[in-house]
């Protein structure tokens, strides 16, 4: 049976908003386009979805393609569709967009139709006042609402404890949201929720040393020590993934 259609034909594509955090910064991948439409400009990973291709193996395959970063064990999300009908010059094209945020990740290199590769920090792209690269097609609005998925990640999950090496200080868990929030949680109310979350973070036997200031909580008892009577200093993570009620932050850009 044959069927006919009034309907024009349009494609459908992946973009990828690919986070790390480097040198305290959250940071993008970014490639150079080095063809039309945009030539020169830098974009967000992605392409065209092949006929035998679901949208996230598209997804894999062109951050491979064009950055020689390979598939990574860490978070990878659909983002949303964008579908505004003047969104590429070409022809009318349908993206689905993909959000990962996930530590360690490697230097890129360009390849397929990039002309470069590079980690770029967030603020140097999206930052008021600063003379940052102009994204290709609606990317900037793309990195926009990926930056407000990760961020808001960080208020629910314990993913931020993929971004630090046991054991930990609180001080060097608090950075990781400051780099991703723009803006750094406040001491007391953060130590009262990373503390006073079940299984959150675990206190090291012997982790303990002057100074400091005590917390209540840690794997849901009262008084997370280190020995002595004194307050932990070091931590690992514990069995939690989510944190309810959230963590709230405080509003950045």
């Amino acid at each position: 049976m044959t069927y006919t259609t009034e309907h024009p034909p349009f494609a459908v594509t992946v973009d990828l908003a690919v986070f790390t955090i480097r040198d305290g910064a959250l940071s993008v991948l970014l490639v150079e386009r080095g063809a039309d439409p945009f030539a020169g400009s830098w974009a967000l990973p992605g392409g065209f979805v092949e006929p035998q291709e679901d949208a996230e193996t598209a997804a894999w395959r062109e951050l491979l393609e064009e950055t020689g970063v390979e598939r990574f064990e860490g978070h990878l999300e659909q983002l949303r569709t964008y579908s505004a009908p003047d969104r590429d010059p070409r022809m009318r094209v349908v993206s689905v967009a993909h959000v990962a945020l996930a530590p360690d990740l490697p230097e890129p290199s360009a390849g397929s139709d990039a002309a470069e590769a590079r980690w770029w920090a967030v603020d140097d792209v999206l930052g008021e006042g600063v003379d940052g690269p102009a994204l290709a097609f609606d990317h900037e609005a793309i990195l926009r609402d990926a930056r407000e998925r990760v961020r808001a990640k960080l208020e629910y999950t314990t993913l931020a404890l993929d971004f630090v090496s046991e054991p930990f200080t609180l001080p060097e868990l608090r950075r990781v949201y400051a780099a991703v929030w723009g803006v750094a949680p406040d001491l007391g109310n953060f130590r009262r929720k990373v503390l006073g979350t079940h299984g959150f973070v675990v206190p090291v036997e012997g982790g303990s040393g002057g100074g400091g200031t005590g917390g209540t909580g840690g794997t849901g008892a009262t008084g997370a020590t280190g020995g002595a009577g004194r307050p932990a200093l070091l931590y690992r993570r514990g069995e939690t993934t989510a944190v309810q009620p959230p963590m709230l932050r405080t509003a950045a850009d």
